[in-house]
Parts: C-alpha cells; structure tokens; sequence
C-alpha cells in the first residue's frame, strides 16, 4: 500500500446517492465494503464525513437560522453520518469507532488524538464527528485538522469528480484535469478544491491532499495502490 494511515474526508451530498437527501443505504454499504477492504490490507484509517446530505449550517443561515446555531445542526447532521457508517462496517465484521467533537456519551468516544491513533493501531476504523465543535468551520478544515492531528500520511477528499480542474467540469465542458498541483496554484487560480482555511492549514503543515471520486468502487483501492485515479495537491 502507498500510505500506512489515512484520513478520509467523504461527503455527505455523495452519502446521499440518486435520492438527493437522506442516508442511501446502497451507498453507505459501497463506502464500507471499499473500507474494510482497505483496513484488511493494513491501513489505518481515520474517517470525517461531512452532514450536507441532512443539514448545511451555511444555507440554513440563508434562510434565517442564526449562524451558530446552524452549524451546530450541521455537526449534528455528521454525527447521524458516522452512526450510520459504523453500523454497516461492523455489519459486514469490520470493527469502528466514533468520536465526537464535543462530548455526547454514550453516543461516542469525546475526541482526543491519542483514543483515535490507538483505535486505529487495534485494527478498527475511527470515525471523527462533530467537525471541529466550533461554528464557522467547514468540515473541510476539521478533516484538515484531524488529518495533521492523527498524523495521516495523506488526507483522502472523497467526492463525486475524479479530481480537480481548470473550471467545474460539471459545468464547463473544456475544464482540464490536473494530476498534480500545489497549494499555492490552488490559492492563485482561486479553485475550490477545499475552503481556504483548511488549504492554507495542510499547506501550513505539509499535508498532501488527493482528490478523487469515491462513489466510482475500487477507486480507493486503486488509489491506494498508486494508480493515477485523481489529482495530488501538495507543496511540489
């Protein structure tokens, strides 16, 4: 394998599937079976989801919830994600945990660095909810966060594109991929690979980021076993 730990970020719009909204369960056991693939070759995996398939704290703010108070649904709403996935990996004899954030017992384990590496180093998947626990911060910068924390040789952006382009390939046709780029041709080129805090916090720290579309199955196997299936971003 091409990394020993792992922090994958996934999303919540993708947990959603075809139906748009809501847990699809045909997706959710996609997403475990490719895990506990990986888990079984040796790698240590770290796991944030994000909550947008149930509750983004920025939109609900649009529409008049105040801004903290949504952002604390939103953490919510990733939390319900992480039960969800550890239900269907320990259905299928793949042990995980979830931490939380901010306290919730017995919902989950409260979050510390070292609970996570040792769940992960006893062979189990550790699940991180919550986001950060603050509001104003994307889950994008949590599994930036988490993913320098737990010391993560790489952090996985799991999404529904097979990498980062020129433009939106969903909406401009001639938009080109690249296979790697840095963090600084992130910034300048205004992409949004992730939010700006959580890419000045992995550039800041030397995090390499691959993006790369999780809901295509056995792209995280290949990814792992060094095929080029998205693109790096890193400090070149």
């Amino acid at each position: 394998m091409k990394y020993k730990r792992i922090l994958l970020k996934l999303s919540g719009e993708s947990l959603a599937g075809s139906q748009g909204y809501g847990i699809d369960t045909e997706r959710l056991n996609s997403y475990a079976r490719q895990i506990k693939d990986m888990a079984d070759r040796g790698v240590e995996i770290g796991i944030v989801i994000g909550g947008g398939n149930i509750f983004r704290g920025l939109s609900g703010a649009t529409k008049g919830f105040d801004r903290v108070k949504g952002d604390q649904m939103g953490m919510l709403a990733t939390v319900i994600n992480s039960l969800a996935l550890s239900s269907a990996l320990e259905a299928i004899g793949q042990p995980a945990e979830v931490f939380t954030a901010i306290a919730m017992h017995p919902i989950g384990k409260h979050y510390s660095k070292w609970l996570a590496i040792d769940a992960m180093k006893a062979g189990k998947i550790a699940i991180i909810s919550g986001g950060t626990g603050n509001p104003y911060f994307t889950t994008d910068t949590g599994s930036a966060l988490r993913a320098i924390e737990i010391e993560a040789d790489v952090m996985l952006k799991g999404t529904r594109v097979d990498g980062v382009y020129t433009a939106d390939p969903e909406k401009d046709p001639t938009a080109v991929k690249f296979s790697e780029i840095s963090y600084d041709e992130v910034l300048s080129r205004g992409l949004k690979v992730m939010d700006l805090t959580a890419t000045a916090l992995c550039k800041e720290n030397g995090m390499p980021v691959y993006v790369f579309n999780m809901d295509v199955e056995g792209n995280l196997a290949k990814m792992l076993s060094g095929d080029n299936v998205g693109t790096l971003v890193s400090a070149k």
